[in-house]
């Protein structure tokens, strides 16, 4: 092969090797475009999910605060099942949104230590409450008592919620869980003023005689707070912070008030049920000196024990003198009586709010024979329900007070403080069935039906009779000047945060 011809052979075969090459590049460039254009499609498939998704969460956030009104707009959207499970949701608590802090000068810190029962120290919490908003100070969250007969080692903390009660009051009073360090250093060295309030004060007594210490000592405890504030006389704005810190500040921790949701639905679903606060325990009869139906042995262990508490200071009694003045708890033989002569349906669900009833089953046969639905938290729950609370009275009251404030009716058999605050939140809410007994009437009633001198049928119309007007109706406090023990209790019947007709107030 001629030069020329070798040349023009190797000639072609490179341009064929270039078209080849270039062929292939062209291949590998369209490959390449397909496989980035299907890429993207994902990324943008992807990115839309994502979208999506989070539309779809943004909306069910929205969800717990519109609720209903939202889905319900798109019934077409949604099977029946699908709305029932969206308004579930809506029936969750809103989110709250929370009142701004009410601005002062601080005009110092409160301490107080709360005496008593759970009731009393409920109430005595809403008071002082009340007095550190009117004094301008800061208030420290209460100490409970731990030093009474109950024993309670319980804290703020254990028995209520103390979040909900610093944030829901923060438009009113600036509360604290402690002390700030400094002052809480000088409080541990003794460097403040400790001192117990007078009892039944009005207003002015805190604004020139407690507030000036407050401001001189910078850290005032006051040591003892039951019953320090009146009754009546004082402005209507301070009864109705007493009221709002007793019905909205003054929540039970979340397990407490699940637990006593969990007693009242269980109570519900086999029909109505009646609370009676039977208030017939070896502390109470004690202290009060009420033994009737006692054996001697019993009487004898109810007088040691009276002895045993030098702070009772009634120590000589004559049970029966006291109980024909009205001043006993009912027994639950005279309970038994009283309910079956109003008329109570004897197989009403009867749950007992209170603690162990002294003298047994012994002392509840006629009552129990009466009305054989008598149930207790104790028989409602399993007993692993109750162990958080076990051996810490005032939380057992909390589950009692949950489940007397939602009853049908309430009956407390004696006027104590559990009685008397479960008597207004009643009021509160609408005013439900409270049966007041007036025991000084209904013993002396009892003890002629019981020796003979009545008739059954008219021991009971006359029972109805007298108790028609006292069922928790609307009526105004009585008032007794001076006399602020005989008078009718605030909490019992706080007429100033409730629907009522304008009446003037009963004096006598």
């Amino acid at each position: 092969m001629c030069k020329t011809d070798k040349f023009l052979y190797h000639r072609k075969l490179w341009e064929m090797k270039v078209r080849l090459l270039g062929e292939t590049k062209v291949e590998k460039l369209r490959n390449s475009f397909v496989s980035r254009s299907r890429m993207s499609l994902w990324m943008i498939r992807a990115v839309t999910i994502l979208l999506l998704w989070s539309c779809f969460v943004h909306l069910m956030a929205l969800g717990e605060m519109w609720g209903p009104r939202l889905f319900k707009g798109w019934p077409s959207c949604f099977s029946q099942h699908d709305l029932s499970t969206v308004e579930e949701m809506g029936s969750l608590p809103a989110k709250i949104s929370l009142s701004p802090k009410r601005v002062y000068q601080n005009n110092g810190y409160l301490m107080v230590s709360c005496n008593g029962g759970l009731n009393q120290m409920r109430a005595a919490i809403c008071d002082m409450v009340t007095v550190a908003r009117f004094m301008n100070v800061t208030l420290i969250v209460p100490e409970l008592d731990k030093t009474s007969f109950w024993n309670d080692p319980s804290e703020f903390k254990d028995i209520f919620d103390v979040d909900h009660f610093i944030t829901s009051l923060r438009d009113e009073v600036r509360i604290l869980k402690e002390l700030p360090p400094r002052l809480k250093k000088r409080v541990e060295l003794g460097m403040h003023h400790e001192m117990p309030p007078i009892s039944w004060s009005n207003m002015s007594y805190y604004q020139n005689q407690i507030l000036p210490l407050v401001k001189k000592h910078k850290v005032l405890h006051l040591n003892k707070t039951d019953s320090r504030l009146a009754n009546n006389g004082l402005p209507v704005e301070v009864q109705k912070l007493r009221c709002r810190v007793n019905f909205n500040g003054l929540k039970f921790t979340p397990q407490i008030e699940e637990l006593g949701r969990r007693v009242v639905n269980i109570l519900r679903e086999k029909g109505p049920f009646l609370v009676l606060h039977l208030r017939y325990e070896m502390d109470m009869l004690a202290f009060s000196g009420c033994s009737h139906g006692c054996n001697p042995e019993e009487e004898e262990e109810l007088t040691r024990m009276r002895y045993a508490y030098p702070w009772w200071k009634e120590k000589v009694i004559n049970s029966e003198v006291k109980r024909k003045e009205g001043l006993c708890p009912l027994t639950p033989e005279e309970t038994a009586l009283t309910l079956t002569a109003l008329g109570i349906d004897r197989n009403v669900q009867l749950y007992i709010a209170a603690g162990e009833i002294y003298g047994g089953e012994r002392r509840m046969k006629a009552l129990t024979d009466a009305f054989p639905n008598v149930v207790r938290k104790e028989t409602l729950l399993d007993s692993s329900d109750l162990d958080f609370c076990r051996n810490h009275s005032s939380q057992m009251a909390a589950l009692d007070y949950l489940v007397a404030v939602e009853s049908d009716i309430f009956v407390p058999t004696n006027d104590g403080n559990m009685a008397r605050v479960v008597e207004g939140h009643r009021r509160f809410l609408g005013f439900k069935k409270t049966i007041q007994l007036n025991r000084k009437f209904l013993v002396k009633l009892i003890d002629e039906y019981t020796e003979g001198l009545l008739t059954w049928d008219v021991f009971s119309s006359m029972v109805k009779a007298f108790h028609s007007t006292r069922m928790g109706s609307p009526k105004r406090r009585l008032v007794i000047p001076n006399k602020p023990k005989e008078e009718d209790y605030f909490y019992a019947n706080p007429q100033e945060c409730l629907q009522l007709l304008d009446e003037p107030l009963r004096v006598i």
